[in-house]
């Protein structure tokens, strides 16, 4: 009889070891599984939306990432380059953004979903070069308010990406599809919704 309850206690023991073990062995097999399911680096160049933490980056700066194989750019506007956008919009070929190189959330006087924060690829609507960020004002010439410029062709645009008049590029810098989760992560490749910007 008391042999009886040694095996049984001996049972019990081996069964729940026996359990932990396989337990531990799922899961250790199912960390992979689940790792493979996330996009690849290739799949995120190729397409997937990419979380970006701004909460770092400090008011004049601007910070690049890539999204599809293409640069772009985060900026985040003082106050003085907000103010820079309405001295500049008769110099400007398309200052209301009729053309459509923003999604409709972003054509507005900032061209952007909070104004504070300015979105855009970093590709000359010319020929695809990369425009210099010249941001600050007369760092290009003495009536300069700050933009880009590129030095391929000479195109120039404004803080908000707007295209002045006169110059080679046809259109205003493109704002890729982005959506704000929260104060400082944006998520580029996906368009905001209704419920975003509630």
């Amino acid at each position: 009889m008391a042999d009886e309850n040694v095996d049984q206690d001996r049972r019990r023991f081996l069964t729940g070891v026996t359990t932990g073990v396989g337990a531990a062995g799922v899961a250790v097999a199912a960390v992979p599984f689940v790792a493979s399911m996330t996009p690849s680096a290739k799949a995120r160049a190729a397409g997937a939306p990419v979380l970006v933490d701004i909460g770092d980056l400090e008011p004049g700066k601007l910070l690049k990432i890539e999204w599809r194989g293409k640069p772009v750019w985060i900026i985040k506007r003082t106050q003085e380059m907000l103010d820079s956008l309405a001295i500049v919009k008769d110099e400007l070929a398309d200052p209301d953004s009729d053309r459509d190189q923003q999604p409709e959330y972003a054509q507005n006087a900032t061209r952007s979903i909070e104004p504070g924060v300015l979105v855009l690829v970093g590709l000359c609507t010319h020929l695809g070069c990369s425009p210099l960020e010249k941001l600050k004002p007369g760092e290009l010439d003495s009536d300069w308010q700050g933009g880009f410029f590129c030095p391929c062709h000479g195109s120039k645009f404004d803080l908000a990406g707007r295209v002045f008049k006169n110059v080679p590029a046809p259109t205003n810098l493109v704002v890729p599809p982005h959506r704000f989760l929260s104060d400082s992560r944006v998520e580029i490749g996906v368009d905001t919704t209704e419920e975003d910007l509630a």
